[in-house]
């Protein structure tokens, strides 16, 4: 009996060492080849390129940025030709520059960050409910802190089919993406806890139109597009027929429907790589002087919307309107932003603040090809892995770490019966 109990008590050591060890190496990236050897940027290039031509995407516009320029690109299409100046519906990453916005306000004294959002709404406001309403800040909004438990995620509406107004979609949004309700409503005790919430952002554009009076695209453009040099960028869909328009594909690169946003802070800034590009240049210093941010937000406030607002797994997450991907291994982190929306819209920007160094991956046909390709680059440049990468390998890491397990109690099980006390023959 006593050996069983040592083989059992040696089985559990053995499963918690397999999974420490085993995960572990998978958030460090022991497992892990960079795509290219480190510093080696036009093989990186190539190697993504070869990647990208493998998933064959729809449409697909890739840029490779080094200490704030522009060095290589890739462009895929089955339709028109792509190019860096080619718009694409960014989903998501829409949110970056809707933060941009929100910061322009605050800087300039027009809002409180940490004041309840509340205080400046006129067409709407939160219901009421189990929780604080007061709690639900600015600030917290914008780093997915509020509490907000809708979940959003939009779907947009088809071609022809009106769009529901803002406030009506903040009541209860009729495009909500499957499996959501709609509502949006604080769930959660705010301040507690990171939880994404499109409808948050949604909260945002109210904001923006109620204390500026004016629509959300006319100030964005006014206050942060123009000044950016971001001029292709729109939050207004653009009509039939225009110029440089990427195609919208589903997988396989069949052609999809181009959905419209009531949402549009959340999921419908139109732009293209380049211009994403310049975006990631304006958070640098320029190369005549010109500080950070190009006047249009200062260093500070660029460097508060960089700072740790949002913790998960125990690993700083996100900022405001930024996520923050890994450690640069200079005191900060990657940032950026993705995207991504059926029926197979997928974008990602990242960017190193300390060296400039960053990529746009914009496309449309592949569900998670620009995430995979902007995770390959921070493992690249950094060393370490990806949030957003090790979140679409879950599963195959799930499926591993259970295998393993598995085997070691089968070994277990065995060494067990064969240590198992024989009875004497008769």
């Amino acid at each position: 009996m006593r050996r069983l109990i040592l083989t059992a008590l040696a089985t559990v050591g053995a499963l918690a060492v397999w999974a420490a060890v085993f995960l572990a190496g998978t958030l460090e990236g022991w497992w892990r080849r960079p795509l290219a050897p480190p510093g080696d940027a036009a093989a990186f290039m190539s190697a993504a390129a070869r990647l990208a031509d493998a998933e064959r995407p729809g449409a697909l516009s890739l840029l490779l940025i080094e200490g704030g320029r522009p060095t290589g690109e890739h462009h895929l299409s089955l339709g028109a030709p792509v190019d860096r100046d080619t718009l694409f519906q960014v989903a998501s990453l829409s949110k970056w520059v809707t933060a941009l916005g929100v910061m322009t306000l605050a800087e300039g004294g027009r809002i409180d960050l940490d004041a309840p959002v509340d205080t400046y709404l006129k067409r709407w406001r939160l219901p009421p409910g189990d929780f604080d309403n007061r709690g639900v800040t600015v600030r917290r909004l914008l780093s997915h802190t509020a509490g907000l438990t809708d979940g959003l995620g939009y779907a947009g509406f088809e071609p022809g089919q009106p769009l529901q107004p803002l406030p009506e979609s903040l009541a209860r949004a009729a495009d909500a993406s499957p499996g959501r309700d709609g509502y949006v409503r604080v769930g959660q005790t705010p301040g507690e806890a990171w939880r994404y919430s499109g409808g948050g952002y949604t909260l945002l554009q109210l904001l923006i139109e109620d204390v500026t009076g004016e629509t959300f695209e006319a100030y964005m453009q006014r206050a942060v597009l123009q000044p950016l040099g971001m001029a292709r960028s729109t939050f207004v869909t653009p009509a039939e027929g225009v110029e440089n328009l990427a195609g919208f594909y589903g997988e396989g690169g069949k052609p999809a429907t181009h959905y419209r946003f009531t949402a549009a802070a959340a999921a419908a800034l139109y732009t293209s790589a380049a211009d994403m590009a310049r975006l990631i240049q304006a958070h640098l210093p320029g190369p005549d002087g010109a500080a950070p941010g190009r006047g249009v937000l200062s260093p500070s406030t660029l460097a508060e919307m960089r700072r740790p607002h949002a913790r998960q797994m125990g690993a700083d997450f996100w900022g405001l309107g930024l996520i923050l991907y890994a450690p640069n291994g200079a005191g900060g982190h990657i940032v950026g932003h993705d995207g991504n929306n059926e029926p197979a819209i997928n974008t990602a920007a990242r960017f190193d603040p300390a060296s400039g160094d960053g990529i746009v991956v914009l496309e449309s046909g592949a569900p998670l090809l620009a995430t995979r390709l902007a995770g390959e680059w921070v493992f690249w440049r950094t060393g370490k892995v990806d949030t957003f990468l090790l979140l679409m390998e879950a599963r195959r890491t799930a499926t591993i770490l259970a295998a393993g397990a598995v085997l070691i109690l089968l070994a277990g099980v065995i060494l067990g019966w064969r240590m198992r006390p024989r009875q004497a023959a008769a």
